[in-house]
């Protein structure tokens, strides 16, 4: 089997002013400096506004930074939006595509995210896709279905392990204190690598890190991140302790 370098990621979405938020970052850097054989790869996502601040504050501590949307064309008439080329101009090196929150709140469709996906692609940004089913969708048995479907309809042509992420969030367990068991998040991750080897082959879907996104926290991680196909978190509100996020890393 090969061994995947855990991704620990946190998405601060909107939250953070930049006091709080440079705190935040700085407070991350220093833990990395301080333990650099920590044995994953960490990530942090804060707003648009304290993006360029967050990029100085980790800069040579090895946190990478990245972007919690992006828009699908390098430039133009978009009022509000930011393209994956401002982002890599700024110094991201990744950025969140398809979170359950977008296509909630702002309607994106699965051909929506992949072409946004394909835009950080070409913008050389890595790109964290993000799939996974409601609750209603779960109770009528259909999480293995719609995440063979997000997935499918989601990932560019030019995904590669090296330029894609995937993040599984069963969005059930956002922010409402449910987490998915370590039986139902590995089933559902095998079913995700599963598909990935369908669409892209065997060994790259063997390389892809694929991320838990609902609800990881201190006291779960360690359980969740020791599952053969969980790569990794996307952790949204213990992304926001300096301490809960650094003890996630050590968990991997």
């Amino acid at each position: 089997m090969t061994k995947r370098r855990p991704l620990i990621a946190g998405n601060w979405k909107m939250n953070g002013l930049k006091a709080d938020g440079l705190a935040l970052a700085a407070g991350v850097a220093a833990k990395l400096k301080a333990e650099p054989n920590v044995a994953c790869d960490l990530l942090v996502c804060p707003p648009f506004t304290l993006l360029a601040g967050v990029i100085d504050a980790v800069a040579g501590s090895g946190v990478a930074v990245g972007g919690q949307d992006c828009h699908a064309k390098v430039s133009g008439a978009h009022t509000g939006d930011t393209s994956a080329t401002m982002l890599a101009d700024l110094g991201c090196k990744y950025v969140i595509v398809g979170h359950s929150e977008r296509r909630t709140d702002h309607g994106e469709s699965d051909a929506v995210v992949k072409a946004k996906a394909t835009a950080a692609h070409a913008a050389g940004l890595i790109a964290v896709v993000c799939i996974g089913e409601t609750l209603a969708q779960r109770d009528a048995g259909q999480t293995f279905e719609v995440n063979r479907s997000q997935l499918r309809g989601s990932l560019p042509e030019d995904a590669t392990a090296a330029n894609t992420v995937i993040a599984y969030e069963p969005v059930w367990a956002i922010g409402t204190g449910r987490v998915a068991t370590p039986a139902q998040a590995q089933e559902v991750h095998a079913v995700i690598r599963a598909e990935l080897a369908a669409i892209q082959g065997p060994a790259v879907a063997e390389r892809t890190r694929i991320l838990y996104g609902g609800s990881l926290k201190p006291d779960n991680a360690k359980e969740l991140l020791a599952l053969p196909d969980v790569d990794g978190g996307l952790i949204g509100g213990a992304a926001l302790k300096v301490e809960d996020f650094w003890a996630i890393a050590t968990s991997a």
